[in-house]
């Protein structure tokens, strides 16, 4: 049994000025072909570790086309996207006779005059592989599925964790019900249903109400006749047509069981459609509870400049709060600001330097905060990960520094990534479990490495490009609550 696989992975805001481009594909973890593919992901908690996984377990051959994975930014341009897609489907017209197909795609991609880039890329390699070989991919749980999508894949399998560190699980996953179809005669057909809902942020799947919802996911992948089930809690900052919640099914064989199951969840979910959000105070707001309540140390999560979803990660609301507050065991993981760390690099570890940080990609993003800092650490931002999200994985945050004011600890960045455990921190000499305040630029994958230690955790919210008031939405083919009434 021989198995091409392929990743075009990209989270795409169509809100943020952060540009994509043919360098950005080389950042993250590397555009690469071929084998280097296995070596890179062999062993992680990757969704192509989890084929790799698959591959071992099951004794089929993998063969590798391209990796593409971006940080998460803008539209990816119309040339480069073909580029790249191509590259994917001379690896797989290359491979000779194969059995079936592994890709990992987002499930939020956009390209250049493209808004469904995942209906796109899954109509190409239908249209070169046929349809007899099997297709399976796996999303991101934050995907905006359509129903193109649905009809080009024999199966789509969607992570089940926010934060998202069963990516491993669900890659090999998507490999188990590949080998199903190609050797035990499996007839998979799946259904979706697209909820009149975006989610909120209550959507952390270890809490309720979102535990409830997974809950209620695996009773219905436990009925007879059903293969999988899957909740996208849906990507809202893209203004395309297919934004919003979904739920997919797959079963053996059986259309209307599919239906029946992805209406029953859908129901399910938008019936407590009020659930899903939650109220975001600002980082003022949040200091003066985090007080009052004395849990420690506290996390406060910028939502809006999570870099993990396309935000330039240069907002400066949180760290003036922190200076105006006089904060000590205080630290901000992290700012972008190629600037201000060319700055403390010339003057070099032990200098004391003002600088104007952050603030500086769009207005909307706040202005430069003035600090008087001491530069503690340089570093060229490579690191590896502890886990659990891309445990054994190379991190690199590029050329990044460690500056102090006083008892208030920042960290700048070069390449936007949001901070999933402790370990590009303390390859710098911080070490965020001894704080007391705690601000990190990302909506909730920094649970995965910060929670177990946590006393409180408040997601706030700062002016951004990605603030509710600064985004409006005017392609959307369907009334999603709470945008309108439904």
């Amino acid at each position: 049994m021989r198995v091409a696989t392929g990743t075009i992975c990209h989270e795409t805001s169509t809100f943020t000025p952060v540009a994509t481009t043919r360098e950005n594909y080389k950042e993250h973890f590397g555009y690469l072909k071929g084998a280097k593919i296995l070596t890179k992901f062999r062993g992680t908690n990757t969704p192509v570790g989890g084929f790799i996984d698959a591959a071992q377990a099951h004794g089929f051959e993998l063969i590798p086309t391209v990796f593409a994975e971006p940080h998460p930014s803008g539209p990816t341009p119309r040339t480069l996207f073909e580029d790249i897609l191509n590259e994917m489907l001379d690896g797989i017209r290359n491979a000779g006779r194969i059995d079936g197909v592994l890709l990992e795609l987002h499930g939020s991609m956009v390209a250049e005059e493209i808004d469904d880039a995942e209906g796109y890329i899954l109509t190409a390699v239908r249209d070169l592989v046929g349809p007899d070989i099997p297709v399976v991919a796996q999303l991101d749980i934050h995907s905006n599925v359509s129903h193109r999508m649905v009809e080009m894949a024999d199966a789509l399998i969607g992570r089940e964790t926010y934060p998202e560190v069963d990516m491993a699980a669900r890659g090999r996953e998507c490999g188990d019900v590949l080998v199903r179809i190609v050797r035990e005669g499996l007839r998979p057909v799946m259904a979706l249903h697209q909820i009149p809902m975006y989610w909120g942020m209550n959507q952390v799947t270890a809490h309720s109400p979102m535990k409830e919802a997974i809950t209620e996911l695996h009773r219905i992948e436990a009925l007879p006749g059903v293969v999988c089930a899957s909740i996208a809690t849906c990507y809202p900052l893209a203004d395309v047509p297919d934004m919003g919640a979904s739920v997919y099914v797959v079963t053996d064989g059986d259309p209307a069981l599919a239906q029946r199951c992805a209406d029953e969840l859908g129901r399910w979910i938008f019936d407590r459609k009020e659930q899903w959000h939650i109220h975001m105070p600002s980082t003022h707001e949040a200091l003066a509870k985090a007080k009052q309540t004395g849990k420690f140390p506290v996390i406060f999560a910028d939502r809006n400049d999570n870099t993990g979803g396309g935000s330039p990660g240069d907002s400066t609301g949180m760290l003036a709060a922190f200076v105006e507050a006089g904060l000590k065991d205080a630290c901000v993981l992290y700012i972008v600001d190629p600037d201000a760390i060319a700055q403390c690099r010339k003057a070099g570890v032990g200098a004391t330097i003002t600088l104007d940080i952050g603030g500086k990609s769009t207005p909307l993003q706040g202005s430069p905060v003035s600090m008087t800092v001491e530069v503690m650490a340089l570093s060229d931002g490579k690191f590896r990960y502890h886990g659990p999200m891309y445990a054994g994985m190379e991190g690199n945050m590029g050329p990044s520094v460690y500056i102090r004011q006083n008892g208030l600890h920042v960290l700048l960045v070069t390449q936007r990534e949001q901070p999933f455990d402790t370990a590009f921190s303390e390859s710098l000499g911080l070490d965020p479990r001894t704080m007391r305040y705690i601000g990190v630029k990302s909506a909730a994958h920094f649970r995965s490495g910060f929670e177990s230690w946590a006393g409180a955790i408040h997601v706030v919210s700062e002016p951004s490009v990605h603030d509710a008031r600064a985004v409006s939405f005017h392609r959307l083919s369907r009334n999603l609550y709470p945008l309108d009434t439904v």
